[in-house]
């Protein structure tokens, strides 16, 4: 008991030295020396008292709502033109939606957080036993039972479990992702706390470090009955994990509620914004300060006009200055023109404050809302083996789908399946397995070579596909390396972290591990005789079967395990063998494994290596195995040194340093063993959508930790590589730089590598300006010179540069963090739209660095998925995601801010033309209502179903026309020539309107009762006129080709999944659908219905539409000669742009749209080649039925340049300029053409052309001219 008092006195002063440093827990006692966190979570962004202050201070960060407030806030002062309502109550319609959507999320999280902290769990109280409390009455220091498949509570240290060697199973899937069960193993020393006598007199203390995020790592010693043991990870169950497999554990409260490890973590992700916003921010800017010119000029030509003819002016009284008039005066005083001409600006500001659309970035938000919820239902994403749809976890980056140049992608389980084989093995120099693989099929299909009779597919286990008839049936156990192979499959059966699970029958066994290869190597090992069946917290259990049918069984006792990581790259596991012997087994990176060998045993060294290659080249996933015997006096020091590395530093950061270095030293003088490879074979579609994605004009990345054979052989498979390529390869394996790094001459070593690297960048660069011919690159790197090149600016700049003008670039051996660095580099200093695909932990910084981030929900858990802004399952889908989705939505969103554009410039300035009219006197023509629902209203209802619906082209023709996807990488929707046309056409459409209008009035001013037409009735005329401008102009600008807008339906949910319903609400082949019909004119018509119902409503509200519309618009005809003269005359110039481009500049997608039209009458036969180089553009045109096809040249800007179209030899069609056909040319053609039997002539080329239009002629007559007509 002294000994004891002393050990907790020397712990409680080193705690008062050090409090900031320590973690103190008393067990079973109330802990009242530290504050600790309550278990009572939140995880609400507001409370009800800061709602109000937080919520608006949130949306006023906004720099376009902070200029709405300001501009309501002016409309409140007298010198306002308009009714403040008119201002107000648009502002305060967004801010309250916007606000709104925040309450109902935080509604939620806070419902959640209530039900979670009620939840109920068996508490330990002194003398009374268990008893059930709720979750946020837990304290630290608390003993509590956590029941099979309930959740733990807080972080906790456990102590026992059901389970007699004081096992349990957790499920980690909240933390990580991770789907496998992970194994914890309590004490021996606790192992036996099972019952309230225990309890009752269990009263320890438990030193740890500090609350962090790190759910991977835990330090921490337990101080009980005068001992003290070290904690590590497996002893700590953490909060939000769950129990499985296992009846019961207790467990004593570490952390709890914001000290927890998960709540540690929820961080929310990076915030990201996509291109299309900031130009947007762009767009608003210029509108801003097409605003204050108008303003100023405005003001400016008010004031001297204002001095000039002033006495013109009769009906103001600028003498009244009095009370609230006194601003309004002033703003009219002809002796102090400038004073009232700075007053006319601000009223200028509050009048042309429409040129802004407040309700864009409600609209913006709502419609990329719809548009997440449609790709989620996309059934052409949906994976039905794991029941896994296309998730889009933010909308905030829809149209940055539709511009992506660069795609970097991880391979395993990324393009690969992520499901292990045991495929080949290198033991003692000699290789084993005959197998074919993926990779290795696909050269013999190119050399045209057929697989022999051994090389065709057969059953075998999962995880093994070896096939070698020297180690099948047991015949290694006669070969003269028997002892090898043994210690071969002696290092696959226990150096590993696995879970055995079996049923009462224990050759029932199944293997949980945390990767898929470490339960191929057991089962590899297993179907060789050398059979792993249990495993306890202290042993391994293996039946050694012998060629005979009998086997021996032997205990393996577990002494050390120093575990695998990204940046070890290897495993060893510490055991004592039967006979007594200690061993330590390693598994790992063959190059990390061959720096540790040792020097004086170099049997097998060169023929393994040459295996390994050999290996990598047929794209499999190799690992180099060692052993070394250790005496028991040198690794009694060594484990001495290692448990005090754990007692003496409670520090994750500090203890992991110390814990490595004693690895190194034990992991030295290996003898090398043989080698593994394992098959990862690709997922389906994966090489023909790399394929589709490339022509696309996206580049693919591939970063991956395979060694630079294996990866490029791989990049070979799924068409990465191609065999015309010219590869430029950047390497650390010059003999000066292996010297070096031999001698560890770590100055040498760095000018070394920096020369070398440079050199072969520099020599790719000349490479590329000195080619002749187009021709594809590629780059390839390995993980030395890619880390030389991370950490040298010069490097970087250069790498870039030649990566960028290179079409795919494959990074090998790279570790999660050079993941990371790459993909900033490429969008941070390439300036290119970037999207990272992963699968796993390793690729969650890979992810948040880029533009777009897609997580692969594969059997490597959920981290990438939840780290990522869209999840899918395959690979194959990102084809779909980037060609259909992102180029829909690209283009959807594009039109959705220019037509907000356009339609707030033509309102605008028919507001601007009416206050020139009136002298600049800030005269509205329009009433208040008008400009308080013109947007939100009157012409909102259109472009949100274009946005949200349309196809400019169809997903089929999409997929099959990739290279359209180069619109949006080429941001040709929303280029400044096409922001300026809609902004002229604005323009144009609001001064036709407006002088139509004016004049017609001016003609015929007067009304049936010969009344005369006041200025209600020009400003509800001329809006009429508007909104019929505008909504009409929706319908001469959709251009799209709508097929199924839902492709086969949509998915649902039904347990599985229910087959998708079809619902195609289109028309085929016709460019206007029914709903866009319902939009268009059911918009008018509210127009119209609000025109007659709110003339009806009593004076305060109507104002001056009181009976407007019945008395005194409807029964005057000219009232609608007018509107519609204004409204057809102002669409003309529109129609004729659009159409004149159309026929004569068509764009790239225009031209499908034609092939789209024709698809059900007629299709055309031989190919086309639209773009020459590498832009070709193959059409496949075929032609079955008579008709006549004219494609014509098309300007360059619009994305194509210089076509030369050439007729394929043995091809029965002529080609001619389309500048050059005539009736003369016609009638030679068909005369030509009825000699040869209503067959097509003879094939004419001519490589001179610049620009030419392919002319079919077949016993038809007519010549077809233009891209939209018809023979």
């Amino acid at each position: 008991m002294i000994k004891m008092f002393h050990v907790f006195q020397n712990l409680f002063e080193y705690q008062e030295k050090s409090m900031i440093d320590h973690w103190i827990v008393h067990i079973n006692e109330k802990n009242d020396r530290q504050k600790y966190s309550s278990n009572k979570i939140s995880t609400k962004k507001y409370r009800w008292y800061s709602f109000l202050p937080k919520g608006l201070f949130e949306q006023f960060r906004r720099v376009a709502n902070f200029y709405f407030a300001f501009h309501a806030a002016l409309s409140l002062t007298p010198i306002t033109p308009v009714n403040p309502s008119t201002t107000i109550i648009p502002l305060v319609f967004v801010i309250g939606i916007s606000m709104a959507k925040e309450a109902v999320e935080d509604f939620r999280r806070g419902k959640l957080d209530k039900k979670v902290n009620n939840d109920f769990v068996l508490l330990w109280k002194q003398n009374e036993g268990f008893e059930i409390r709720r979750w946020k009455d837990i304290k630290v220091g608390d003993i509590v039972k956590v029941n099979r498949d309930d959740f733990f509570p807080a972080d906790l240290l456990f102590l026992s479990s059901s389970d007699s060697d004081g096992l349990c199973y957790v499920e980690t899937m909240n933390l990580d992702g991770e789907t496998n069960l992970k194994l914890r193993r309590c004490l021996e020393e606790t192992r036996n706390l099972a019952d309230s006598p225990t309890f009752r007199d269990f009263n320890a203390v438990v030193e740890c470090e500090l609350p962090n995020p790190s759910i991977y790592t835990f330090v921490g010693r337990l101080l009980w009955q005068d001992r003290i043991l070290n904690l590590s990870p497996t002893q700590v169950l953490l909060r939000g994990s769950k129990l499985r497999n296992t009846s019961h554990v207790y467990g004593a409260v570490l952390f709890t509620g914001q000290d927890t490890k998960i709540m540690k973590n929820s961080t929310d992700p990076p915030s990201k914004r996509s291109t299309m916003e900031r130009r947007l921010d762009k767009v608003i800017i210029f509108q801003l300060l097409l605003l204050i010119i108008l303003s100023l000029v405005s003001s400016c030509a008010f004031s001297i006009n204002l001095g000039k003819n002033f006495k013109d002016y009769i009906y103001l009284r600028p003498d009244d200055t009095h009370g609230k008039n006194s601003i309004a005066s002033a703003q009219f005083d002809k002796d102090n023109v400038y004073v009232a001409g700075v007053l006319q600006f601000f009223t200028c500001l509050v009048l042309y404050g429409y040129f802004v659309p407040i309700s864009l970035y409600v609209s913006m938000e709502i419609v990329k809302t719809v548009q997440a919820i449609f790709l989620n239902m996309d059934v052409e994403m949906y994976y039905e083996e794991n029941d896994k749809p296309a998730s889009a976890r933010t909308s905030n980056l829809n149209e940055e789908l539709g511009e992506v140049s660069i795609i970097l992608s991880d391979k395993t389980g990324t393009l690969t399946r992520n499901e292990m084989e045991f495929f080949k093995c290198s033991i003692a120099g000699v290789s084993y397995g005959t197998g074919v693989t993926e990779v290795e099929k696909f050269v013999l299909e190119k050399t045209a070579t057929e697989l022999s009779s051994n090389e065709i597919e057969c059953s075998h286990p999962k995880g093994y596909n070896l096939r070698d008839n020297r180690l099948e049936n047991l015949r290694w156990q006669e070969d003269q390396h028997k002892d090898v192979v043994q210690r071969f499959l002696e290092i696959l059966a226990l150096c590993h972290t696995i879970v055995v699970e079996f049923d009462s029958n224990e050759d029932n066994v199944k293997y949980v591990g945390e990767s898929p290869d470490e339960a191929s190597f057991v089962v590899a090992a297993k179907m060789l005789g050398f059979f792993l069946y249990k495993r306890s917290a202290s042993s391994m259990f293996i039946r050694f079967y012998q060629s005979t049918g009998s086997y021996y069984e032997y205990e393996y006792e577990v002494l050390n395990t120093i575990d695998f990581s990204s940046a070890r790259k290897r495993m060893s596991v510490i055991v004592r063998d039967p006979g007594g012997q200690i061993l330590l087994l390693c598994k790992g990176a063959d190059n990390v494994i061959f720096e540790r060998l040792s020097s004086e045993v170099e049997e097998w060294r060169y023929m393994t290596l040459e295996h390994l290659k050999e290996y990598g080249e047929a794209g499999l996933r190799t690992l180099a195995l060692a052993y070394k015997k250790l005496d028991e006096e040198s690794y009694l020091e060594w484990e001495k040194r290692w448990i005090r590395a754990k007692q003496d530093i409670i520090n994750s950061d500090e203890q992991s340093q110390s814990l490595e270095e004693l690895a190194e030293e034990i992991e030295r003088n290996l003898i090398l063993v043989g080698a593994t490879a394992i098959e990862d074979k690709l997922q389906a579609g994966v090489p023909q959508a790399i394929q589709n994605l490339a022509s696309a004009g996206i580049k693919i990345w591939v970063l991956t930790g395979d060694k630079m054979e294996t990866a490029i052989n791989i990049g070979y498979a799924c068409r990465i590589l191609q065999n015309n390529m010219r590869k430029h390869i950047i390497r650390l394996e010059d003999n000066g730089f292996l010297q070096a790094e031999a001698l560890k001459e770590k100055k040498n070593l760095n000018e070394i590598c920096t020369i070398l690297v440079s050199e072969q960048i520099q020599a790719g660069k000349v490479a590329l300006g000195g080619q002749k011919e187009e021709t594809s690159n590629a780059v390839i790197i390995d993980g030395k010179a890619l880390g030389f090149v991370l950490s040298d600016e010069n490097l970087k700049k250069m790498f870039l540069t030649l990566s960028l003008q290179c079409d795919s670039v494959i990074c090998c051996r790279v570790s999660p963090k050079q993941k990371a660095l790459v993909t900033e580099l490429v969008r941070k200093d390439g300036n290119k739209i970037c999207l990272s695909i992963g699968d796993g932990a390793n690729d969650v910084g890979m992810i948040q660095k880029a533009n777009i981030g897609v997580g692969i929900s594969g059997v490597e858990g959920q981290q990438a998925t939840m780290a990522a802004d869209f999840s899918m399952a395959q690979f194959r889908f990102l084809e779909r995601l980037l060609l259909v989705h992102g180029a829909w939505c690209y283009t959807r969103i594009s039109f959705l801010i220019k037509y907000f554009l356009y339609k707030n410039i033509i309102f605008g300035f028919s507001i601007f033309f009416w206050n020139a009219l009136t002298m600049f006197s800030g005269q509205s023509v329009y009433a208040d209502w008008f400009l308080s629902l013109y947007n939100p209203l009157f012409t909102a209802f259109p472009v949100g179903v274009v946005a949200i619906f349309d196809q400019d082209v169809k997903s089929t023709y999409r997929l099959q026309f990739p290279c359209l996807y180069r619109q949006g990488q080429r941001n040709q929707s929303f280029t400044a020539w096409k922001l300026t046309s809609w902004f002229f056409n604005g323009i144009i459409q609001a001064l036709l309107s407006f002088f139509v209008i004016l004049l017609s009035y001016s003609y015929h001013s007067d009304r049936q009762n010969g009344q005369m037409i006041d200025i209600n009735s020009v400003g509800t005329t001329m809006f009429t006129s508007i909104v019929l401008i505008v909504n009409l102009q929706m319908a001469v600008a959709i251009q799209a080709s709508n097929g199924d807008l839902f492709k086969d339906g949509l998915r649902q949910d039904d347990q599985a999944r229910t087959r998708a319903t079809s619902f195609n609400p289109a028309f085929q082949g016709e460019f206007w659908t029914w709903i866009h019909l319902v939009a268009i004119w059911g918009e008018i018509l509210i127009w119209l219905i609000f025109l007659v119902s709110t003339g009806q409503l009593p004076i305060k509200l109507s104002g001056q539409l009181q009976r407007l519309f019945v008395s005194i618009m409807a029964p005057t005809p000219s009232f609608y000669i007018i509107a519609l003269m204004g409204t057809t005359l102002a669409l003309l110039p529109s129609f004729a742009f659009i159409s004149f481009f159309r026929n004569f500049y068509p764009e790239d997608y225009q031209i499908v749209q034609e092939i789209e039209r024709k698809d059900g009458s007629c299709s055309f036969q031989k190919s086309v080649s639209m773009f020459g180089g590498k832009n070709s553009f193959d059409l496949g045109l075929e032609l079955t039925q008579p008709n006549i096809l004219t494609i014509p040249p098309s300007d360059a800007k619009y994305g194509i340049s210089s076509r030369k179209f050439h007729a394929p030899e043995n091809s029965n069609s002529e080609i001619y300029p389309s500048t050059s056909l005539d009736s003369k040319d016609l009638t030679d053609f068909q005369q030509l053409h009825s000699t040869h039997n209503n067959s097509f002539a003879k094939t004419r080329r001519d490589n001179s052309w610049n620009g030419v239009s392919k002319v079919i002629i077949n016993k038809d007559s007519s010549v077809s001219n233009g891209i939209s007509s018809h023979a």
